[in-house]
């Protein structure tokens, strides 16, 4: 059995490996964008080289387009960027995107267990009973 990193122990939501379109919007524009991971709580998306984002903390929506017709939408805060990936973690989301993440996440975790682990970290995080910042 393998020992859980420093890193993953922070963690309180499984990442989704997925590489569905994005796009990334703000006051200053849209960026189309790649996701590389997404969790109930935010997402790391792939932006183009020549894409600036300005400080950590800004606020953005985020729109997954999983089909054509179906779409996950989340207002996030940029919380880090390194090169062309940058990490952002979800302040709101809607019932009918959170419904389709949750979906999402169930169909690739593969686990209920798991995905009842998430929800309730999910549920405490809503509490006040994480940090401002999350981990996801």
């Amino acid at each position: 059995m393998t020992e859980p990193t420093p890193l993953s122990e922070k963690r309180h939501f499984h990442r989704i490996a997925h590489d569905a379109p994005a796009v990334l919007k703000s006051s200053h524009g849209e960026i189309p964008a790649k996701v590389v991971d997404v969790s109930l709580k935010g997402c790391l998306l792939d932006l183009p080289v020549n894409a600036t984002t300005t400080a950590n903390q800004e606020n953005f929506t985020v729109e997954i387009v999983l089909s054509e017709e179906i779409r996950i939408v989340m207002d996030v805060l940029q919380i880090h960027c390194k090169g062309t990936r940058a990490g952002f973690y979800c302040r709101h989301i809607d019932l009918d995107s959170i419904s389709v993440l949750r979906r999402l996440v169930e169909l690739n975790l593969g686990n209920m267990s798991l995905l009842e682990r998430d929800l309730e970290a999910l549920t405490g995080q809503d509490r006040g009973e994480e940090n401002s910042q999350g981990t996801f």
